[in-house]
């Protein structure tokens, strides 16, 4: 039997936006502290406000997009989202004080927020079941690229242009996104209001989070709070260690460990499980860490983004995949919602937690603690998930047979 199609020109658009919106995202998410400190003289913590207060903007953001997709579809929910993005990322030429850059950061997080849930949900639609894992995967590897190009490029800016020429870069791509929206017709549902019409009344959690992908979300959020810091701080780490040289080379290093390893890693969690990838990943993440805490030389900083890209990077797709694969096929938009709303909590919550810490550990002593936050994650991870993965490959095996 021949493989239903996967790469589409849905599938490629609308991948291809959601790798925009998130490179925008993480682009900033390396920038913006900085241009907190030189054009407001904002402290450490508020630097670390202005950077994580984007990722609550996402949660609200998300929030509301499964409801919104019932009522308007994806395809509107998605120009929405572009629609506010534009207008967001604008705003930054105005800015002109800290309150009016935190309130733009909130709003623009809400854009994407509400822009690459869309995005999941659309994906969810067009992906052939029989292929759903690898689609996911695939998609989800645009998100994971875009958390290391963006911040490589962001890194580039520094070094070499001006805050105000970063802002029109993201406008640039905000505006491609949006022109490019227009050709993605997702399929129409058969009946959408078969799962959602006893749900529309009164307020109940189960309307905006899948409780079935809670556990991977959790583990993803320790995830992603122990990353949060080489995000947010790398650029103040590297002056600290005079290593900025080999910094600007870190998300690049990183982004090549993460396209040789994904289609492998993909590959392997379809033949053995979830487990043969997450276990080691999260070990190499916490090696890693170390590296990066202890890095004197630039070869040391530059294996660490290895470690690191092969770690991290590959956990949070193979994440993803789990939180779709143990929901029900009409939540999966509710499913890859909650995945990131907790996964975004981590990386929001992390800048600013750890913006008061590091003037008590230093920065050296920050990222020796993030491996061990890395290695609780681990733990986590068997206890919420891993220890069931053989059981539910079964179970998934048995359905997908049903199928």
């Amino acid at each position: 039997m021949s493989k239903e199609k996967l790469w589409t020109k849905n599938f490629t658009i609308v991948s291809l936006i959601n790798f925009l919106v998130v490179m925008v995202y993480f682009l900033l998410m390396v920038t913006i502290a900085g241009y907190a400190v030189e054009q407001f003289h904002a402290s450490t913590s508020v630097a670390g406000l202005v950077s994580s207060i984007f990722i609550i903007g996402s949660l609200i953001g998300r929030l509301v997009t499964g409801r919104m997709i019932e009522g308007a579809g994806s395809k509107k929910t998605l120009l929405i989202g572009l629609i506010l993005f534009i207008l967001s990322t604008v705003l930054y030429f105005v800015t002109t004080n800290l309150p009016l850059l935190l309130m733009n950061r909130l709003f623009h997080g809400v854009a994407v927020g509400v822009a690459s849930t869309a995005t999941g949900t659309i994906i969810a639609q067009i992906v052939p079941k029989a292929r759903r894992g690898e689609g996911i995967g695939f998609f989800s590897l645009s998100a994971v690229l875009a958390t290391a190009i963006g911040p490589f490029v962001g890194m580039l800016f520094i070094r070499y242009a001006d805050f105000q020429i970063i802002f029109l870069f993201n406008l640039l791509l905000a505006a491609i996104c949006l022109v490019i929206s227009f050709a993605v017709k997702p399929p129409k549902l058969s009946s959408p209001k078969t799962v959602s019409t006893q749900a529309e009344k009164g307020f109940k959690l189960s309307n905006y989070l899948e409780y079935k992908a809670v556990p991977i979300s959790f583990v993803a959020l320790v995830v992603g709070f122990g990353y949060s810091g080489v995000l947010s701080f790398l650029s103040f780490y590297a002056e600290e260690i005079n290593l900025v040289d080999a910094a600007g080379f870190f998300f690049l290093v990183y982004s090549i460990m993460l396209l040789l390893s994904r289609p492998f890693s993909g590959r392997l969690m379809d033949a053995k499980g979830a487990n043969i990838v997450i276990y080691p990943s999260l070990i190499v993440f916490a090696i890693g860490m170390v590296l990066f805490s202890q890095a004197y030389f630039g070869v040391i900083l530059l294996v660490a983004a290895a470690f690191i890209g092969l770690g991290y990077g590959n956990f949070v797709s193979v994440a993803q995949t789990i939180a779709i694969q143990v929901s029900p096929t009409h939540r999966f938009g509710l499913a890859t919602s909650t995945f990131y709303i907790l996964y975004d909590l981590g990386l929001g919550a992390g800048p600013y937690l750890l913006g008061f810490i590091v003037p008590i550990t230093g920065y050296r002593g920050l990222f020796l603690y993030m491996a061990g936050v890395v290695v609780i994650a681990l733990v986590l991870y068997y206890f919420l998930h891993g220890r069931t993965e053989k059981g539910l490959r079964g179970n998934k095996t048995g359905i997908l047979q049903g199928n």
